[in-house]
């Protein structure tokens, strides 16, 4: 398969109050073309893809910024048998800086920071290694997914300690750093027959972030492991979800650790009309039901403001 892919677009931001421009009036033009190829050999399924893109910025009184990022990827899929497979992949990402990340200086409402971009940036390119695991039988299904990634001139917003009429300043930075973890999923059936189905699922997710000088990459997620119940039978589906978020003391510098909490949910679903392809869905969902205070690590207000509280929603959802 091969494709071409065309964005235009205009950005700035302005303060309302005291129309200060934050980030000048941008025109972006991108373009990009890319080819995926799928064959097998054997009991192996693979996949090779490549992409390339050149990327214009042209800031209102500034010189013009042009990027090309250059993309590609190889996977392959062993199945083993019936019940054991695995598969492995190897690729290398790039992308350009966004017009915030070289433009902004001002204020930011949504972080609550005064925030100061980075004209200098290069493009952000990343090695990455993904290896998994998947087994599959009548009493379980399995899955595990490890990963290690390069990345080189990765960017990044960090605090630098300084504050500005009270608001935290955040710099854009670049520097190269690693990342590393895994995601995992055990699936058990543990009862089929007119009154449903029931699975019990464990499930766990970690990842680790550091530059190469040892400091922490901020903003990473905890280790977080837990379990869910689903009950299905006929268009209802319900589940029970217990999440432990352990403690993030790897918050960056300058940045506050957060306490580990416990996230307990509950959800039911019924399927009202399936129809030429489009659904209807009416749920029910109660949150954080034991109230845990809960400082989300990779969130720029977890000194403001917590995860929300006990609470509940009810609606619908059409799919299509």
């Amino acid at each position: 398969m091969v494709g071409f892919q065309a964005i235009a677009g205009d950005f700035a931001a302005i303060d309302k109050a005291s129309s200060e421009v934050i980030v000048p009036q941008t025109l972006s033009n991108s373009y990009g073309v890319f080819a995926v190829e799928s064959f097998n050999i054997g009991v192996f399924a693979n996949q090779l893809g490549i992409r390339v893109e050149d990327t214009t910025l042209d800031p209102q009184g500034l010189s013009s910024l042009n990027y090309v990022p250059v993309s590609a990827s190889a996977s392959s899929v062993w199945k083993i048998n019936d019940s054991n497979s695995l598969n492995l992949a190897i690729t290398r990402s790039q992308r350009a800086p966004q017009v915030q990340e070289l433009l902004t200086n001002g204020f930011h409402d949504a972080t609550r920071s005064f925030e100061i971009g980075n004209i200098n940036l290069r493009e952000e390119t990343s090695y990455n290694l993904d290896l998994g695991y998947k087994f599959k039988s009548d009493w379980v299904r399995a899955q595990l997914d490890l990963f290690h990634n390069w990345a080189g001139d990765y960017i990044y917003q960090q605090r630098n300690g300084e504050f500005i009429d009270g608001a935290p300043v955040v710099e854009t930075r670049q520097a190269d750093a690693t990342f590393m973890g895994y995601e995992s999923k055990l699936v058990f059936p543990l009862l089929q027959n007119r009154l449903g189905a029931v699975d019990l699922t464990l499930f766990s997710d970690f990842t680790r972030g550091q530059f190469v000088n040892g400091a922490d990459v901020p903003r990473m997620p905890p280790l977080r492991f837990g379990f869910q119940i689903d009950h299905t039978k006929g268009e209802w589906n319900t589940n029970l979800r217990l999440t432990r978020g352990e403690a993030q003391t790897h918050a960056g510098d300058n940045d506050t650790a957060t306490p580990g909490y416990l996230l307990l949910s509950l959800g039911t679903q019924y399927q009202v009309l399936d129809l030429h392809d489009t659904d209807v869905m009416v749920f029910a969902k109660a949150n954080n039901l034991l109230n845990e205070n809960i400082r989300n690590s990779t969130s720029y207000l977890r000194n403001f403001a917590p995860e929300p509280g006990r609470g509940a929603e009810i609606g619908f959802r059409v799919s299509y």
